[in-house]
């Protein structure tokens, strides 16, 4: 059986010289002396070409799409979105998601009478967030979340709840990924119901 044989154009082999010589060096050094000058000149004549966010007092425009720490939504009412599923715990591949759910007095609804967050374990890969059929748990644009003890990395139910206006460019952004309409207020919910 006869095979066709290829060959195959190779550049030629640098020198040392080439890679690692004095020239690349000066050239790296002129690189960064030309952008340097650009910005200290720029910044003397007023014009802020700096790309350098002075923090904390100016805060990054961050996309919808960013995945910071998860947060529980907070409805208009001041409880908590979660019906205490579990499907976050679950779907959380290091467990650092602990919930005990309790029953309402009417004893119909559930919802969580703990819910903790091990941020020194949560990896922010948003598997909570996908797993969550109620979009109470989102991940939010929170990223400042240092502690110097390890009690303080344990964020309980009160420190996680988020009204749903400030989450709501999250909410949008997670909804368009499956198609889904946004999600009815309470109000908008009861005028339906009395419309039947």
């Amino acid at each position: 059986m006869a095979s066709r044989v290829v060959t195959v154009e190779r550049p030629p082999r640098l020198r040392a010289v080439d890679t690692m010589g004095p020239l690349l060096i000066v050239r790296g050094l002129l690189v960064t002396a030309r952008h340097f000058f650009r910005n200290l000149f720029a910044f003397m004549r007023g014009r802020r070409t700096i790309a350098t966010i002075l923090y904390p007092e100016e805060k990054m425009a961050w996309s919808p799409a960013m995945r910071g720490m998860p947060v529980l939504v907070q409805m208009e009412n001041g409880k908590e979105r979660c019906v205490a599923c579990g499907l976050c715990e679950w779907a959380c591949p290091v467990d650092c998601i602990t919930i005990y759910p309790a029953e309402t007095a009417d004893e119909i609804e559930r919802y969580p009478e703990i819910f903790d967050i091990d941020m020194s374990r949560c990896m922010f890969c948003g598997f909570c967030e996908e797993a969550c059929p109620e979009e109470a748990i989102v991940m939010s644009q929170r990223v400042a979340i240092a502690t110097t003890e390890w009690r303080g990395s344990l964020w309980h139910k009160r420190d996680l709840l988020v009204p749903v206006h400030e989450l709501d460019p999250r909410l949008r952004y997670i909804r368009r990924g499956y198609d889904r309409p946004d999600v009815p207020t309470p109000a908008q919910t009861a005028e339906r119901l009395e419309k039947r």
